[in-house]
């Protein structure tokens, strides 16, 4: 009888960051993969020390392994604990059953709300590689997502993770379903909302499709990635905070989906719908006001959209227990000056100090929505909030709040500024009748944000303002020189961004 050679490997780290995906690094003549027939993109089971994952196998045709040896991500070398010349034990991944359910879903048929919690707990588990993520993304996408199962995947998002308890029956929330570049309002109304006295544990997504999302923004000012412990702490000294949702493992499905819908370059209105509000009820939340953006390049483009939008958004809030308020806004032009994460923190302090050159449109727009949110509290009368918020703004309680926010999340920080920029200009005089928010946030992009804090956009020119040619029509910023060219390259294939007619 021959002895079979057993599945034990020793771990070298190889440094290899691929985010929140496991991978693992084998030879491709690595005794393991001959014995058990693994092939490039296996889906396998690697256990060390009585932790365990799945990872997606890749293969390594060079020196980098020796004979004996495997090497895994930096994510998945972080699950494990894992640490140099560990011995790893490698084995099949038992059947997925809940791939049934996705591919059901791919040919149209509704799911249950066991067959969603299935499909939900086989992705956090890890269990999906990302091509099946994505499968299942795209099969929810483009409305093929009932109320039921919006609702179901909601639940089954909540359930995944932890969920947090404040100890009080009014606890609140505001999220924006984005598509609106420099749209920068939640710092502000989270500084307006917790210096009334309300609680607000405000937990921010990074961007997912745009130039810079909450989290990247605050992040620039002060630390943003507080684990539950930290984050409770600041709250029950500050009444708020600002934080990244995915430090805090709430709702921990959700991150797993938006790093591969930000590959897709894909946000549907029902993952929208689950993503934002498992994430506030995850995070304790009892009221939450959504802001919905309608223009003809925001992410919501009709009201028709932004209704249907709202619908499921209350129906799936009252569903879960949650009292959800939908909030229409102005979605036609950028708000604030700012396009990126420096940018748009040296606009919201403008605003919190209430300086002159504070742009008018961003603080009129957190004066409503904070407004609206302070009418969750029972001792403000409908109508009243935005008067109170003003106040608040106004009397410079809420920068003083912001402040010490930040200071308890790790202290306040200075914002950089671009080391690289350059300014384009109008090529003809006339009025400034539109700005297109997909390709001027494309703009901030290229040039390096939100990767890249000091980079992006700086607008010079609203909608309705009357240039001459030759006047700035906007600034990009870059951190380097290649990134600088790599966005002006864009631009120069571009027509109409900025639209400007004659007058």
């Amino acid at each position: 009888m021959i002895d079979r050679p057993k599945p034990i490997l020793k771990l070298r780290r190889l440094g290899i960051d691929t985010y929140k995906e496991a991978v693992i690094y084998m030879r491709k003549d690595c005794h393991v993969c001959r014995a058990e027939g693994f092939e490039v993109q296996a889906r396998v089971r690697v256990s060390l020390n009585g932790k365990a994952l799945t990872a997606t196998l890749n293969m390594i045709r060079n020196g980098m392994l020796e004979a004996g040896e495997a090497g895994l991500s930096e994510h998945a070398w972080e699950k494990l604990g894992a640490k140099e010349g560990d011995e790893i034990y490698i084995s099949h991944l038992p059947p997925v059953h809940s791939l049934s359910h996705m591919r059901s879903k791919i040919y149209g048929h509704a799911l249950e709300a066991d067959q969603m919690d299935s499909i939900i707990n086989d992705i956090v588990a890890g269990n999906y590689s990302d091509i099946h993520i994505s499968s299942f993304l795209t099969a929810c996408a483009g409305g093929r997502l009932s109320g039921e199962e919006i609702v179901s995947l909601t639940h089954a998002m909540v359930d995944s993770g932890d969920r947090l308890d404040w100890g009080k029956d009014l606890v609140v929330d505001k999220h924006c379903v984005g598509g609106l570049p420099g749209n920068r309002t939640t710092p502000i109304v989270v500084a307006i909302v917790s210096a009334f006295g309300l609680t607000m544990p405000k937990t921010s997504s990074r961007a997912i499709t745009s130039p810079a999302g909450t989290a990247d923004t605050v992040e620039v000012l002060a630390p943003v990635n507080l684990d539950v412990p930290a984050m409770r702490k600041v709250v029950e000294t500050e009444g708020g905070c600002i934080v990244w949702g995915g430090a805090a493992s709430l709702s921990p499905a959700d991150d797993v989906l938006i790093r591969v819908e930000k590959a897709l370059d894909l946000d549907s209105e029902g993952q929208l719908v689950a993503s934002v509000l498992s994430k506030k009820i995850a995070a304790g939340s009892s009221h939450v006001l959504i802001d919905v953006p309608v223009g003809l390049t925001a992410k919501v483009r009709s009201m028709e959209m932004a209704e249907i939008l709202a619908r499921y958004l209350e129906q799936t809030g009252a569903a879960l227990g949650v009292g959800v308020r939908v909030h229409t806004s102005d979605g036609s032009q950028p708000v604030g000056r700012g396009i990126g994460p420096a940018l748009e923190a040296r606009d919201l302090l403008s605003v919190l100090k209430n300086e002159n050159a504070a742009p008018q449109d961003l603080r009129e727009r957190a004066l409503d929505l904070a407004g609206h949110i302070l009418e969750f509290s029972p001792d403000v009368k409908n109508g009243q909030g935005r008067t109170l918020a003003t106040e608040i703004l106004d009397d410079g309680k809420a920068w003083v709040k912001f402040q010490s926010i930040c200071e308890a999340q790790g202290g306040m920080r200075d914002v950089p500024k671009a080391p690289y920029t350059h300014v384009v200009a109008a090529d003809r005089g006339g009025l400034v009748a539109d700005i297109d928010n997909r390709r001027i946030a494309r703009v901030a992009k290229l040039a390096g944000a939100p990767a890249d804090k000091v980079a992006g956009v700086d607008l010079h020119t609203p909608v309705g303002a009357n240039i001459e040619k030759d006047q700035p029509l906007f600034t990009v910023h870059a951190e380097s020189p290649g990134e600088l060219d790599y966005a002006l390259g864009y631009l120069e294939e571009q027509d109409d961004i900025i639209k400007i007619e004659e007058v």
